[in-house]
């Protein structure tokens, strides 16, 4: 009697368990939406050190001494009796793009007078790296001075020198190569300079010989291939508010960023000022990192360029300066001219530029931003102008237009309501907001019109504390909550055509803006919890959507349960995505109709954390990182428990 009674209850409690199971299906011939292949990408801009300083590998803070205090970063020293001393030459009329040198007196026949140079938080060395020093410079006078180069570490040990003689009284580059001794994350270069006499210097530089495909000059590896590991489908770029400046005669102009970097006009960051909690006096733009090496950046990983233009629009945040409208044509042609660079060929003026430069092939460029977040009627007057002329020239390049720096509000729904009735090509929508706003929007392009503009979700992060607070960090709750949305954007791939996180660089010791997808110190790098959602996302977003249904409505926050489900026709798997942002454990099981069935076992991708709060970080860089594994598939069954706080991935192969 008791054995029966045990078996009841085993049985009872299996079927329990069963009817527990939630239960999903999959229409896996039932394509809903087609994938952009561009769908995930790649958001740049020069902010936390993003560029100079982080992946510009130029090792040289102010090289060419044109910050608005031309020595900064400099230091005067002495040994060994030497002397000398420093006068900045200003040669703006002759030579605006780069009106400061040095000229240099050394007052004294014995010993070494020099300068050295403290790097962006210090210049991150690697122990048997060749490094490439190269300064223009100009002697004066009968006696030839000579250079020797050192770099030191924290403890003032040498770790690397060579020397130099300049001996031309004409401007002309010198360099010379030479390999550290040691491992440092805070080195400094000190030019010394010996033998009584006159010498101009300018254009101070040092790279690592191995930068991202050994380009000289070229950029940081690590960094690179990061961006290169998510298989973005196009990279933005230079941003951002970057675009606009603080004011006009801030702004990024593209022109200005190519050729010979020497002759690449240095400019304030408007970060450098911007937040009076991180205030950073010494970050400037020197445009080593331009556009030119943007599109190249991008063709090396595989993106479509996604270049953003000023519209004659300063930041409404900051200044709000406008071009008049009668002044704007300007700022059409940069446009105009842009594209040419990208597509147009030999015969063409700015295809010759590029062709000059090195890359005869085009970039084939088919989308351009007009604006960043603007907002309001003088956005719309100028946008009209920017698009009449870009359509009636070249009319198959999509045009990204601005709706604000919000996802709602008046702002938002005027241009929403504006651009539609234009007939737009793409709406760019930002939103950074809490990981509470993320999950209660899954849904929020359900309902939008399938026949109006494209959604790019150009800017997008969760924020643990609040927006725009330096106590934000990169947390499994956050990057999981970017995840359920994502589900959202995915799901609805008719209407959103591309998405990026924002911002997408940051250096652990100069950062403005937390959070970030990716975070670096002068010599290693790694990837927040954000970023490998984002990595997951674009390496397993599928051809097509079907539809994923829990009682015939799509997963979109039942039981704090997320999932879309796509196909893969280049690899003949169904994939399927599945968060669960709760701290429950769930157990479902999807039944998958219009398949002949799936090899027995499906590969399944996890991320993880049983801690909301958790972090990566440079001494546990892997601590929330995918972990892949196998689960049995029975015919057309999938039966899959998800772990609380989880993320997961199954792909499953067809026979």
């Amino acid at each position: 009697m008791l054995r029966k009674a045990f078996l009841m209850l085993c049985a009872a409690g299996a079927l329990s368990a069963n009817s527990a199971r939630a239960q999903y299906t999959i229409a896996a011939d039932k394509v809903k939406a087609k994938i952009s292949p561009n769908m995930y990408g790649i958001f740049f801009e020069d902010i936390n050190l993003a560029a100079d300083g982080g992946v510009y590998a130029e090792l040289v803070k102010n090289r060419s001494f044109e910050f608005n205090m031309p020595l900064m970063g400099w230091d005067e020293q002495k040994k060994d009796g030497g002397d000398g001393r420093v006068e900045v030459i200003n040669r703006a009329e002759e030579k605006p793009e780069n009106a400061h040198f040095i000229k240099v007196y050394i007052d004294s026949a014995g010993g070494s007078f020099g300068l050295s140079n403290e790097g962006f938080r210090g210049m991150g060395i690697k122990e048997g790296e060749e490094y490439s020093f190269s300064v223009m410079a100009k002697q004066e006078g009968e006696q030839n001075i000579k250079l020797n180069i050192e770099l030191r570490d924290d403890k003032n040990a040498i770790i690397g020198k060579a020397e130099l003689t300049p001996t031309d009284k004409e401007w002309n580059r010198y360099s010379v190569k030479f390999k550290a001794s040691a491992t440092v994350q805070k080195a400094q270069l000190y030019v010394w300079m010996s033998g009584k006499g006159i010498i101009d210097l300018d254009m101070v530089s040092m790279f690592p010989e191995h930068t991202w495909k050994n380009r000289p000059g070229g950029l940081r590896a690590d960094l690179v291939q990061k961006l290169a590991d998510m298989k973005p489908g196009f990279l933005r770029f230079p941003g951002g508010c970057i675009v606009e400046g603080r004011e006009l005669n801030t702004r990024y102009q593209w022109k200005k960023t190519i050729g010979a970097v020497d002759q690449r006009t240095n400019i304030i960051n408007r970060w450098n000022t911007e937040f009076s909690h991180r205030p950073t006096p010494d970050y400037y733009q020197t445009f080593g990192l331009g556009f030119m090496e943007y599109f190249m950046t991008a063709e090396d990983i595989g993106a479509s360029p996604l270049p953003i233009l000023n519209c004659g629009m300063a930041c409404e945040f900051n200044t709000g300066e406008l071009v008049p409208m009668d002044k704007l044509d300007p700022y059409i042609q940069d446009a105009l001219d842009l594209i040419e660079f990208a597509n147009g060929d030999v015969n063409t003026k700015w295809g010759k530029l590029r062709t000059d430069l090195g890359h005869p092939a085009p970039f084939h460029l088919k989308m351009l931003g007009v604006g960043n977040e603007q907002w309001g009627p003088q956005y719309i007057e100028r946008w009209k102008a920017f698009t009449k002329a870009i359509k009636g020239k070249y009319p198959d390049v999509k045009i990204v237009s601005a709706v604000g720096p919000f996802p709602g509000g008046k702002e938002f729904d005027l241009l929403n309501k504006t651009f539609r009735a234009l007939g737009a090509d793409i709406l760019d929508e930002h939103y950074y907001a809490s990981p509470k706003w993320f999950l209660e929007h899954a849904k929020r392009y359900d309902n939008y019109d399938r026949k109006g503009p494209k959604i790019f979700a150009g800017e997008y992060a969760a924020q643990s504390v609040q927006t725009g607070s330096p106590k934000n960090k990169n947390t499994w709750e956050c990057a999981l909550a970017e995840a359920a949305f994502m589900t959202g954007l995915e799901r609805n791939a008719d209407v959103v055509r591309m998405a990026s996180y924002a911002p997408l660089f940051a250096h652990v010791e100069g950062w403005q803006w937390t959070p970030d997808l990716i975070w670096f110190d002068n010599l290693n790098s790694y990837g927040s919890p954000n970023y490998y959602v984002q990595q997951l996302f674009s390496l397993n977003k599928g051809t097509d959507v079907v539809p994923l249904l829990f009682n015939n409505e799509a997963v979109a926050g039942q039981d704090g349960c997320f999932a879309t489900a796509s196909v893969d026709k280049n690899t003949n798997e169904l994939v399927i995505k599945f968060v669960n942002s709760t701290a429950s454990a769930k157990s479902t099981s999807f039944k998958i109709n219009g398949s002949k069935g799936y090899q027995k076992q499906a590969s399944v991708v996890t991320l993880r954390s049983d801690d909301k709060d958790a972090v990566n970080s440079l001494e546990t860089p892997t601590a929330i990182s995918p972990k892949n594994s196998t689960i049995n598939v029975s015919g057309n069954i999938l039966k899959l428990d998800v772990e609380p706080y989880t993320f997961k991935i199954v792909r499953l192969k067809n026979k």
